[in-house]
C-alpha cells in the first residue's frame, strides 16, 4: 500500500533526524531541547514501524490504525520541529506548535488503542 510505504520512509528519515539530534545535543552547549526532539522523532519513528507491522497483520483496524500512524509521523514533526528552531534560530514553529504536536501524538496513541479495540477478529 502506498500509505504504507510513505509512513515508512517518513520513519526513516525520522530516525535519521534523531540520530542527528542526538549527536547535536551530546556536542552542543545547552541543548537539552535537541534531546528532547531527538527522543520524540526516534519513539515515534519505531511506533510507525510497529503500527504499520500490526496494521499489515490485521491486528489494528486499517482506518484508525493509519490515522494514527500519520498522527505520530506530523506530531512528532510538529514537536521535534518546534524545539529545533527554538535551539537554532531562537523562535518557535509557530505558537503552541510543541504542545500541539505533543497533543497530536497522545491522540495517536488513543488512536492505536481504539484501533486495536475495533480490529475485526
Amino acid at each position: 500500500m502506498r500509505a504504507h510505504r510513505l509512513l515508512i520512509g517518513l520513519a526513516g528519515l525520522m530516525g535519521a533526524a534523531g540520530v542527528a539530534l542526538a549527536a547535536a545535543s551530546a556536542h552542543g552547549a545547552d541543548a537539552s531541547r535537541l534531546a528532547s526532539a531527538s527522543a520524540m522523532l526516534l519513539f515515534h519513528a519505531s511506533a510507525i514501524l510497529a503500527t504499520i507491522a500490526l496494521l499489515t497483520r490485521g491486528l489494528l483496524h486499517g482506518g484508525i490504525g493509519l490515522v494514527a500512524t500519520f498522527g505520530f509521523a506530523i506530531g512528532a514533526a510538529l514537536f521535534a520541529g518546534d524545539l529545533t528552531l527554538r535551539q537554532y534560530a531562537g523562535h518557535a514553529l509557530f505558537p503552541m506548535a510543541a504542545p500541539t504536536g505533543g497533543m497530536v501524538m497522545i491522540a495517536s496513541w488513543l488512536a492505536v488503542t481504539l484501533a486495536a479495540v475495533a480490529a475485526k477478529r
